[in-house]
């Protein structure tokens, strides 16, 4: 392995990275600095795609709707494997998600399992997600 491999490989991880402490800070404006422009986002839970989102302002519309209803968001990132390809690269990464909101009246602690597929692009200087799947395959919800 080569030392560029290994620093993309370590790009790439920081860009992950990013994406959930940017997100855990609702700081949606730059989270949406990590996306290409025509980036797309499917959401699955379980089997059922539940939903499906194409370009960087539309991401940014659903990311703010979705944050405006979470009270707090921790997430922790496990592995994260990448084969790249010159300018592109695959990656699969694992997350633990955790979001507390308010249902009528008292907080509920929702904890995700995810499986991100991701695909990247390095454009103009540095590594951005292009495309992003995330299985939710395990969700538990209770008060808080």
């Amino acid at each position: 392995m080569t030392l560029e491999i290994l620093k993309t490989k370590e790009e790439l991880r920081n860009l992950i990275d990013a994406y959930a402490s940017l997100g855990d800070e609702k700081k949606i404006a730059e989270q949406m600095e990590l996306f290409t422009s025509d980036a797309t986002y499917k959401a699955y839970m379980g089997d059922f795609l539940a939903g499906e989102t194409v370009g960087r302002e539309k991401l940014e519309n659903e990311f703010n709707g979705h944050a405006s209803q979470v009270k707090n968001y921790f997430t922790l990132n496990g592995q994260h494997t990448v084969e790249i390809d010159g300018n592109t690269a695959t990656g699969t990464s694992f997350s633990q998600i955790k979001m507390i909101r308010e249902t009528e009246g008292k907080d509920t602690l929702t904890d995700y399992s995810v499986k991100y597929d991701d695909q990247y692009v390095y454009q103009d200087g540095k590594w951005l997600i292009k495309d992003r799947i995330g299985y939710f395959t395990i969700v538990e919800a209770r008060l808080f």
